[in-house]
């Protein structure tokens, strides 16, 4: 599982997002993915990538939202398969606050697309405007996601999670949304087909006239980030580079943790 090829990269981010590992007597186990059954043919291509035995099933049952659910589970037991994947940053159990991407080298945009196909949506607002999201538990994929998206879009986010259950909404907009599902969802690309076309979609709106347009935020330079760094203090660096002390604290934070990679030397 080649996390540079495209395909790979997607499965697993997937995976990560709504793919479950259960654990079984001795060295027994299954990973299973559930989905409706209109979206049954992304699982039948993860089977062909996989060069182990697994199953599709359907089921139908009611639910308190229809009469009659139909779902598709794909199904894979192999131990070789399961360590691969475990080794790759997708746990056992529940995991939804724990996942994050992986530590080796990977192919970024199709691995988000597989996140955000998963656990994210993509469309149009009540008020008919672009948007693409995640909602998700796991801080890791909330920095990833807005590192990404900010050198995609210039947009900067910086969402919290909410009081009741801890979990995050991360959101892109208007043209930002544009930008990002052009850069996801590219021709060709492995993914849902539903997804496929809302991303499309966005790419026809056009702003309203009149309708006013927030700039898009700076993006940091490795000049800036140099100096943030040797200032060593965010209050100083915002006299200096004409910026917030709130955003410079931000990004000496990333810094300083490795959420953001430190600048290239002169």
């Amino acid at each position: 599982m080649d996390l540079t090829v495209p395909e790979y990269a997607y499965m697993f981010g997937f995976l990560q997002a709504d793919g479950h590992l259960e654990r079984g007597p001795g060295q027994k186990g299954k990973l299973r993915v559930e989905l409706k059954d209109r979206d049954a043919e992304v699982l039948r291509e993860f089977q062909k990538l996989t060069p182990f035995y697994s199953s599709i099933s359907t089921r139908k049952r009611s639910t308190n939202f229809s009469e009659v659910h139909t779902s598709v589970t794909w199904s894979l037991c192999s131990l070789e398969a399961r360590t691969k994947l475990s080794e790759l940053g997708l746990p056992y159990g529940r995991k939804s606050k724990t996942i994050a991407p992986p530590l080796i080298e990977f192919s970024s945009r199709d691995y988000l697309r597989g996140v955000i196909d998963a656990d994210g949506s993509v469309g149009f607002t009540g008020k008919g405007h672009p948007f693409i999201s995640l909602t998700t538990a796991s801080p890791a994929m909330v920095a990833y996601l807005c590192d990404y998206g900010q050198e995609v879009t210039g947009a900067e986010r910086n969402p919290k999670p909410n009081r009741r259950d801890g979990i995050y909404n991360v959101v892109y907009t208007m043209e930002a949304a544009q930008r990002l599902a052009a850069e996801l969802y590219y021709p060709e690309c492995l993914c849902l087909e539903r997804k496929r076309q809302a991303a499309a979609s966005l790419a026809a709106w056009v702003r309203p006239v009149g309708m006013r347009q927030v700039n898009a935020k700076r993006r940091w330079a490795d000049y800036e980030d140099r100096i943030l760094l040797k200032l060593n203090s965010p209050t100083a660096a915002a006299d200096t580079l004409g910026r917030t002390a709130q955003s410079c604290n931000l990004r000496m934070w990333r810094l300083r943790t490795g959420q953001v990679s430190l600048p290239r030397s002169e």
